[in-house]
C-alpha cells in the first residue's frame, strides 16, 4: 500500500515545479517540430519509445507488470483516455499557439475537483478552494473568447477547443487512477498502462488520418524526439505517477497550473508567439486559482 500525505510538502512542490517547467517548454518543442514531423506521428513515436524504456526500467527494478491483480480494465481505460489527451493536444498545436493550448490543456484540475470528491470523500474541496477553481475557470473562459476573433494570435478556436478536450481527458485519467485499483499499483505499472496503450493507439490513429511517416530526421527533430521520449514521456510522467500515489490528486493537479506560465515565456521567446492582454489576464486568474486551491484548512484549537 502507498503511504499518502494530506498536503504538498516542499519536496513535492520542488518536483512539481521542475515538471511544470519542462512541460511548458515541451509544448513549444512539439510545435517547433511540426513542420518536419506530423503531430500524431510525433506522439506515437514518443510513446513507443517510452513504453520500451519503461519496460527496461521495470525489468531492472524487478517491477512486475503482467501479474493478474484486477487492474486490467481500469488500466485500459486510463490508457485510452491518456492517448486521447495527447491526440487532442498534438492536433491542437496545428491550429493555436503553444502558450494558448497549454492554458486550455491545464483545465484538467476542474475535472479532478468535480469528480474525485464524489468517489474519494477525503478529498472534498472547501469553499475557498472552489473559489480558486472558479478564478481559473474564468481565466480560461476569457482566453477562449479571444480565439474566436482575428486579433492577437488570430482565429485559434479549433486548437483552443482541442486543448480543452485534452484537459478533460487528462482530468478523467487522473480520476480513473485515484478511484480504481490503479491507486494501489506501483507508479511504474500505472504509467505502463498509459504509455503502452498510447504506443498502440496513436500510430494506428496516425495511419487512419493519412499522416506521412517521415524517418529522415534533422538533428533538431532527433533531439526533440529524444527529449520528448526520455524526459517527457518517461521520466516526468513516472514522477507524476509517484506524486499521484503519495499526495492528494486535487492539490497535485491544481499546482500544475504553473505550466502555462512557462509555456507563455517559451512560446514568446522561441516561436515569437503574441502575448495578448486577454492571455495575461487569464494567466493571472489561473495563478490566483492555484493559491486558493492549495490553501490548507486552518488548524483546530
Amino acid at each position: 500500500m502507498n503511504v499518502r500525505c494530506e498536503h504538498l510538502d516542499s519536496r513535492a512542490a520542488a518536483i512539481l515545479l521542475l515538471c511544470c517547467l519542462f512541460w511548458g517548454v515541451q509544448q513549444v518543442l512539439v510545435k517547433a517540430t511540426l513542420p518536419e514531423l506530423a503531430p500524431i506521428f510525433q506522439a506515437g513515436v514518443r510513446f513507443v519509445g517510452a513504453a520500451l524504456l519503461l519496460g527496461l526500467w521495470c525489468a531492472w527494478r524487478g517491477v512486475r507488470l503482467f501479474q493478474r491483480d484486477g487492474s486490467l480494465g481500469p488500466g485500459l481505460l486510463a490508457g485510452s483516455l491518456f492517448a486521447l489527451e495527447f491526440a487532442a493536444m498534438f492536433l491542437g498545436l496545428q491550429y493555436t499557439t503553444a502558450s494558448r493550448l497549454t492554458v486550455f490543456l491545464y483545465t484538467s484540475p476542474f475535472w479532478v475537483a468535480l469528480v474525485v470528491p464524489l468517489l474519494v470523500p477525503t478529498e472534498r474541496l472547501r469553499p475557498v478552494q472552489w473559489l480558486g477553481l472558479a478564478c481559473a475557470f474564468a481565466g480560461v473562459a476569457f482566453a477562449l473568447r479571444e480565439g474566436f476573433t482575428q486579433g492577437g494570435a488570430g482565429l485559434t478556436w479549433q486548437g483552443d477547443v482541442l486543448g480543452l478536450v485534452g484537459g478533460a481527458m487528462w482530468g478523467l485519467t487522473t480520476v480513473t487512477i485515484r478511484a480504481t485499483k490503479l491507486s494501489q499499483l506501483t507508479p511504474e505499472k500505472t504509467l505502463f498502462y498509459q504509455v503502452a496503450v498510447s504506443a498502440v493507439v496513436l500510430p494506428l490513429l496516425s495511419l487512419a488520418l493519412g499522416e506521412r511517416w517521415n524517418w529522415q530526421w534533422s538533428a533538431f527533430a532527433a533531439t526533440s524526439m529524444a527529449l520528448q521520449t526520455v524526459v517527457g514521456a518517461f521520466i516526468s510522467y513516472l514522477v507524476w505517477m509517484w506524486l499521484l500515489a503519495h499526495y492528494p490528486a486535487t492539490r497535485v493537479s491544481a499546482f500544475v497550473f504553473l505550466t502555462p506560465l512557462f509555456a507563455l515565456g517559451a512560446g514568446a521567446g522561441w516561436l515569437h508567439e503574441p502575448i495578448t492582454a486577454s492571455l495575461l489576464a487569464a494567466l493571472a486568474l489561473v495563478a490566483a486559482g492555484i493559491v486558493l486551491v492549495n490553501r490548507r484548512a486552518p488548524a483546530r484549537a
